[in-house]
């Protein structure tokens, strides 16, 4: 295992050196966060505000971003305004267990999204990039008025709860989870991934709920709730693991699972994979 190998893998298309990004590099891999203007199909009530400026403000603030990515568009002339996301650390925040709270900034100046900001978390060990559930605060904000000052201010808005984030990833790891609850956790994100495969004639996951418990380091071995929660979410978003399918025909092929690359579905995934496990906490009676 080398940090590079993960690093490649957690991308999903995007941009991650494993440093804080420069915009030079921004510009080469995601321009969209460059658009001046908004896409010709808005009208002269939206509001474009390049995502450069905000970041811009945010590094002032002590925010650098560490990861970026842009969706795909086959409209041609489109990918200069597409959705983008940035995932940014404060110098301040980064704890002696190798983890980082981060903020998570979503915008497209196609009209496909507003600003968004949601509360992440980073785990150095595996390059994994985590986002909070929707008990924490999400910042949206429209392309109108002064929005880099108001996306500014809605990220110290995210920022005044990595204490409280901090705290329940601490109770996570206090708590043990034995072999039949890392199952259900499983379990649960198995029909999260691939919801068509539990429906009459869908399709079905390359893969059973187990292979999600799929350790891919030692350190991962071990039996606390926060350990078993980013072993299912890495194997979730960044695929890769391999099982077998059936086909029409009755046969069976090898088949590898995909990464996660669209935006909104690792948003979606990622929110609803902590929810997951703060309910598990709950029933452990380790939650708040």
């Amino acid at each position: 295992m080398t940090y590079n190998r993960y690093m490649r893998g957690m991308s999903c298309g995007g941009l991650v050196t494993g440093e804080a990004l420069t915009n030079d590099q921004l510009r080469h891999a995601v321009p969209s966060i460059f658009a001046t203007e908004g896409h010709e199909s808005r009208s002269d009530r939206f509001v474009p505000v390049p995502t450069v400026n905000v970041l811009d403000g945010l590094r002032k603030e002590g925010f650098d971003p560490f990861y970026a990515q842009q969706a795909n568009t086959r409209v041609p002339g489109k990918a200069a305004f597409t959705k983008h996301m940035l995932r940014l650390r404060h110098r301040s925040i980064t704890n002696s267990d190798g983890e980082s709270f981060e903020i998570v900034l979503v915008n497209a100046n196609d009209g496909t999204s507003s600003y968004q900001m949601i509360p992440g978390y980073f785990r150095f060990v595996c390059a994994n990039g985590l986002m909070v559930g929707d008990t924490f605060n999400e910042v949206k904000v429209r392309h109108s008025g002064n929005a880099v000052s108001e996306v500014i201010e809605g990220a110290f808005t995210v920022l005044d709860d990595a204490e409280e984030i901090t705290e329940q990833v601490q109770d996570f790891k206090a708590i043990t989870v034995n072999d039949a609850e890392r199952k259900i956790l499983a379990e649960a994100a198995h029909q999260l991934r691939f919801p068509d495969a539990a429906k009459e004639g869908g399709k079905p996951a390359p893969i059973d709920a187990t292979r999600l418990l799929s350790t891919r380091r030692n350190t991962d071995r071990t039996a606390d709730l926060w350990t078993a929660f980013n072993v299912v979410q890495e194997n979730v978003i960044r695929g890769g693991i391999y099982g077998r399918v059936r086909t029409a025909d009755g046969r069976t092929r090898r088949q590898r699972t995909r990464a996660v690359a669209g935006i909104d579905q690792n948003k979606a995934l990622n929110r609803a994979l902590w929810t997951l496990t703060e309910k598990m906490a709950e029933l452990k009676g380790g939650g708040a």
